[in-house]
């Protein structure tokens, strides 16, 4: 019981410590240019979040500098997902990674966009383990395939299933046999 209580303390250290240790996205971005200047195309910062477009190349080898250089330490990925911009739009796929740190309390979003005939990214599963659930479901449902996966099948969908039913041209009603009619 006494171990949870030490635990509480230093959570609540370790966000007053985050809290007064803010890095500017202007300084984050700077100091992953420093490190390798190709790593981000283009950066927004929005509502408080900063997203980073990074080259779809180096999203592995990016991850893994953020993951483990000092001053970055992103240790976990929170989320993976795809997004389908649309038919119309090019590039018409984009792939974002949600990382946090839970020593510095910081949070980063990388983004990498995908051309409609071309949707191969390198995966980030040997940077983090937890991104094999969130591929497959990306794989399954927008067909994002994730280049060196260790087992990219499809985790919500039947096996049989055509197509991948997050695409903006996805029919509304799914296709035979599965139809809602």
């Amino acid at each position: 019981m006494s171990h949870d209580i030490e635990r509480e303390k230093e959570i609540a250290a370790g966000s007053r410590r985050a809290a007064t240790y803010p890095v500017p996205p202007a300084e984050l971005v700077s100091a992953l240019r420093r490190d390798n200047e190709t790593w981000v195309s283009d950066s927004v910062e929005a509502f408080g979040e900063l997203t980073l477009v990074v080259p779809r190349a180096s999203i592995a080898e990016v991850c893994a500098h953020l993951k483990t250089a000092p001053g970055f330490e992103f240790d976990m990925l929170s989320d993976l997902m795809g997004a389908d911009r649309g038919p119309e739009e090019e590039p018409r796929f984009e792939v974002n990674y949600h990382l946090f740190s839970t020593k510095r309390f910081h949070r980063l979003r990388l983004k990498v966009l995908l051309e409609q005939d071309d949707t191969h990214v390198p995966t980030v599963t040997t940077v983090w383990r937890t991104a094999n659930w969130h591929e497959r479901e990306t794989f399954d449902m927008f067909g994002v395939v994730f280049d060196g996966h260790p087992d990219l099948r499809r985790i919500l969908l039947p096996d049989d299933w055509q197509g991948h039913a997050l695409r903006k041209d996805f029919p509304l009603r799914g296709y035979e046999p599965y139809s809602l009619t």
